[in-house]
């Protein structure tokens, strides 16, 4: 058996091996075909792990806390798999690693995988192979897999279409501290903690954001707990929390459930997305024309000059690709 072969890999990696988990999870990251191979034929046992989001502002201490969960889970007998999004070197275009640093004493552990990936440039806190690296965990069997994002921003909530329930990490002393939460931001959190809090101020921010949801009117109105990963101070009640909001969103397999529609909804992004990519890349595959130009370079020299208007140039784009008009 072959770990570059897709159809061996899968029997493997539904043997329980690591190996192939590893080669799946760097097929994934690179968007190698044979990845959507692998996912394609096993694709009945897909969506069973809760996937849990970790998100916050640089600094907040998500890598330590996700350490913390995730003992405390193992401690439970479940299997566990994280992908922490890191920033990407601007040399290798690989994740600088800074997360699976702090998480190194749990890499001895065989009910733990983590993986890092880099964020190669796209923007929402996410990588473009999250998503595929989630499912990739998810077949190797594990019973949640903790999505840690780079660090959280105005523009940063991918992370609540990816996962199931997504934890909020704050810290006090930060300065702005509103700066981190602001609107659209903080309708990403499920369950917001305080981290660090036997330092001063985190009274002071648990106030802050719980003033903030106070003007929300959202169906549920997210906790906001106080916590000390390093202390290992107020990690039960935190996860009770998330436990809480799980129950709240109900069974994803019931079509009806809270649960099942944000997986919907997150799909659907997903799909646009793909959609998205496949149509650029069928763009860049188009046949030159007479004069040696590619069609959308010809269409835009047309836009340029004002011979031609985008609207236009898009429907005979869209005809070039066999999709009519719009």
């Amino acid at each position: 058996m072959s770990l570059d072969d897709p159809d061996d890999l899968g029997a493997r990696l539904l043997a329980g091996e690591r190996r192939a988990a590893a080669r799946l999870l760097t097929w994934a990251e690179r968007e190698d075909p044979r990845a959507e191979a692998v996912l394609r034929a096993h694709a009945a046992r897909l969506g069973r792990a809760f996937v849990l989001g970790v998100t916050g502002p640089p600094g907040s201490g998500k890598s330590t806390l996700t350490n913390e969960l995730v003992k405390r889970l193992r401690a439970q007998g479940r299997r566990v798999g994280v992908v922490a999004v890191d920033p990407t070197s601007p040399f290798t275009g690989g994740a600088l690693l800074g997360d699976r640093v702090r998480m190194n004493d749990l890499a001895t552990d065989p009910g733990v995988f983590i993986r890092s990936v880099g964020t190669r440039g796209h923007l929402g806190g996410l990588s473009r192979g999250t998503s595929l690296a989630v499912r990739a965990l998810d077949l190797f069997g594990c019973d949640v897999v903790c999505v840690e994002t780079v660090g959280v921003g105005q523009s940063e909530v991918d992370v609540i279409r990816v996962c199931d329930t997504t934890l909020m990490v704050l810290v006090p002393g930060l300065g702005d501290d509103i700066q981190a939460i602001k609107a659209g931001v903080m309708e990403v959190g499920d369950v917001f903690v305080v981290n660090q809090a036997d330092r001063d101020g985190a009274q002071r921010t648990a106030r802050e954001v719980n003033a903030m949801l106070d003007l929300s009117h959202a169906e549920r109105r997210p906790p906001v707990l106080l916590a000390s990963a390093l202390l290992g101070e107020g990690l039960e009640g935190l996860w009770g929390a998330i436990e809480e909001h799980r129950a709240f969103m109900g069974d994803p397999r019931d079509p009806a459930s809270r649960a099942a529609a944000r997986r919907r909804a997150g799909a659907r992004h997903e799909l646009v997305g793909l959609a998205q990519r496949r149509l650029a890349e069928r763009l860049a595959a188009l046949r030159l024309n007479e004069r040696g130009e590619a069609p959308l370079d010809a269409l835009a020299a047309q836009v340029a000059r004002g011979a031609l208007d985008p609207f236009s140039a898009v429907e005979a784009l869209l005809a070039e690709l066999g999709l009519g008009s719009a």
